[in-house]
């Protein structure tokens, strides 16, 4: 009788596994970076977001919370500003607070001088308001040159 229950248990969550959408992460970019205010070692800055969805499916976002760092060195985290839909296979744009260490990560910078690669690392969660699935980690690397 107990093997027959966990049997049971076991095949109905293998069955809920079918139900639960697997999705892919959606790629994220910046498309404007607004100032607010700031001292030396913290700075507040609106930060315009492109997201692109690559998936079959509407994204309902709550919100989004994400760490980027630049050289292994955190420059700024932050949360959306506001919930957004994302069409299936499509893209939207939306407004992130971000909170940014600038003064450490260009004295860093400045120590690669000019022509050099840097890398960074944007890494997050993306929390969903409807569906089985809740959120969506992402993680993504990348360069960009000094000039």
């Amino acid at each position: 009788m107990r093997a027959l229950s966990v049997g049971l248990a076991l095949l109905c969550l293998s069955a809920c596994s079918l139900f639960v959408p697997k999705l892919e992460a959606p790629h994220l970019s910046v498309v404007d970076v607004v100032f607010q205010k700031g001292a030396l070692w913290q700075q507040k800055l609106r930060v315009r977001m492109h997201v692109a969805n690559p998936n079959d499916r509407v994204l309902p976002i709550k919100g989004i919370t994400y760490t980027l760092d630049v050289n292994g060195q955190e420059f700024a985290h932050g949360e959306s500003a506001a919930s957004f839909v994302v069409p299936a296979l499509g893209e939207a744009e939306f407004d992130m607070n971000m909170t940014a260490n600038m003064a450490g990560t260009i004295v860093s910078l400045l120590s690669h001088g000019s022509d050099s690669t840097v890398e960074y690392h944007l890494v997050g969660r993306i929390s969903l308001s409807e569906g089985l699935l809740r959120s969506i980690p992402f993680d993504q690397h990348g360069t960009f040159k000094l000039r």
